[in-house]
């Protein structure tokens, strides 16, 4: 655990004495190895991970508002084949893709989100419509498809997501779970099989959290799930609360790690509790959260999380963790490993 410590985060909360417009990103955390990691991919990631922290920070120096930014910031992230959201979403068992995504407004903590959708190109737009133009907070499969097409909102076959990397990645996580099988009792199932399965498969997400010119604050995230999904999983990010919060009395959340446990602590809302009611930093309620009950009972992942004077806070408890910030008047920083 000492050792788990020592690499949370990257980043000091900024002693902002005032407010500051400021946007944090993630593209997931999770078992990075730094070994696998070629110079080449390294600068790709970096590249990415820069330019969606950038788009979003052009926005909010503009006067622009924290959900514009964070809209913008996702949706870069979705339309990349490098991060497990949109275009690179993961595979379920079954060779399909499913995906999840939300979205927060902190002034009147307004939400929006979608699970299982398999035909919106970025699920992170379609769960802004949710909250804009629904009665509902969330929308599933189907149904939220049927309102995307109510809205305008064309949809795409399937294969748009169909990428060469996360198929091969399929086909491993195939091949571990009949190992696992073959190993055990002719009782156990796939449940029970994917338990034991590496954590590589159980964790990717973006998300992106700001503060905008005025205080407010937002947060969304977005997600193609775990690889070899079944039975229509759906995980902590579109679940408002504990993959996502936005609360201008506190702060605002996106969270990417191994969902269930994110479910089950209510992650998100937990750290802006602890901020709003505890008066601690953002540094200090996230550490608490993410190496709390949580992680003792195995939940891994990080957050991003920032607060209506500018503070951010980037923490994990995992070997990395795809991360951008930008404050006014500095320039971007981003980074994957300590």
């Amino acid at each position: 655990m000492v050792a788990l410590v020592a690499i949370a985060g990257f980043l000091t909360p900024l002693e902002a004495s005032e407010h500051k417009f400021a946007i944090a990103i993630h593209g997931g955390a999770g078992a990075i190895a730094k070994s696998k990691m070629t110079p080449e991919k390294e600068t790709k990631y970096k590249a990415k991970l820069t330019e969606a922290t950038n788009a979003g920070y052009e926005i909010l120096a503009a006067g622009g508002s924290s959900l514009d930014a964070i809209n913008r910031a996702v949706n870069i992230l979705e339309n990349s084949p490098l991060f497990n959201a949109g275009k690179g979403a993961v595979y379920t068992y079954d060779g399909a893709h499913e995906l999840d995504a939300s979205i927060m407004d902190g002034r009147n903590k307004q939400a929006g989100a979608v699970s299982g959708v398999k035909h919106i190109k970025n699920p992170i737009n379609l769960a802004r419509l949710v909250m804009t133009e629904s009665v509902h907070v969330m929308l599933s499969g189907q149904g939220a498809e049927e309102f995307a097409l109510e809205q305008g909102v064309q949809l795409i076959n399937n294969s748009h997501f169909d990428t060469d990397n996360r198929y091969k990645s399929l086909l491993r996580a195939k091949k571990k779970l009949k190992q696992l099988k073959d190993k055990s009792d002719s009782n156990k199932d796939y449940q029970a099989n994917y338990r034991q399965l590496d954590s590589q498969y159980k964790m990717g997400t973006v998300g992106a959290v700001a503060v905008d010119k005025h205080g407010n604050v937002a947060a969304a995230t977005s997600t193609g799930g775990m690889t070899a999904k079944r039975y229509g999983r759906i995980g902590d990010s579109p679940v408002i609360g504990a993959g996502t919060w936005a609360d201008n009395n506190s702060c605002a959340v996106s969270a990417t790690g191994h969902g269930e446990y994110f479910i089950r602590y209510s992650v998100a809302s937990d750290i802006c509790a602890r901020v709003q009611y505890q008066g601690k930093s953002v540094e200090e309620a996230s550490k608490e959260v993410i190496f709390g009950p949580m992680f003792k009972a195995g939940g891994t992942g990080g957050v991003i999380v920032i607060d209506p004077k500018g503070n951010i806070a980037l923490t994990f408890n995992t070997k990395g963790m795809y991360r951008g910030s930008r404050v006014e008047g500095e320039t971007a920083k981003v980074a994957i490993f300590k």
